[in-house]
């Protein structure tokens, strides 16, 4: 039995809720996030509390259950309050800058990265070495800033690279001569 799934869920105001047999619609000021509710589950909603529950008590053990009730959490903390992430460029001559909808990026390479922003995304570089993301889809948001940050992973020995803000990078100590 599933304690995460058994809390309710409160539905801030100015949000709209559309449940079907199969998915789970909200549309909030920050935008519509669509959550696909598996087969065997569903969700009720009563005044402005949600419940994810069971159609069938044999799945009383299903993992599922709690994933998805994090799914829809996500989804209603995401069409009102959105989600951030900060990643923190270091190193000599690394930089970040907008243009449109593409991020360029200057990471040691004898070429510019460009990154185009997808929908839904908003990017910010309030300095050159800082890149702030924020969306109302916290998958999305985690998708954009592991791909940004795959560009130049930090490295154990200097610390150079991409990383996320307050991450901890293992440091290596060089070779002794």
């Amino acid at each position: 039995m599933s304690r995460v799934a058994k809390n309710p869920i409160q539905i801030p105001e100015k949000t709209d809720v559309t449940i079907s047999e199969n998915e789970f619609k909200i549309k909030g000021h920050l935008g519509e996030i669509i959550v696909p509710i598996p087969s065997g589950f569903k969700v009720i909603q009563d005044n402005n509390l949600l419940n994810v529950d069971l159609k069938n008590e044999i799945l009383r053990n299903n993992p599922v259950w709690g994933t998805l009730r994090s799914l829809v959490a996500n989804a209603v903390k995401g069409v009102s309050e959105g989600f951030e992430k900060t990643l923190e460029l270091t190193g000599t001559g690394f930089r970040a800058s907008l243009s449109g909808k593409i991020l360029k990026l200057q990471l040691g390479y004898s070429h510019d990265v460009n990154y185009n922003i997808p929908d839904g995304v908003k990017i910010e570089c309030s300095k050159q070495n800082l890149i702030k993301i924020s969306s109302h889809d916290k998958e999305l948001l985690g998708r954009v800033a592991a791909e940004i940050r795959s560009y130049r992973k930090p490295e154990p020995f200097k610390g150079k690279g991409i990383k996320y803000l307050n991450e901890y990078i293992f440091r290596k100590e060089g070779k002794k001569k």
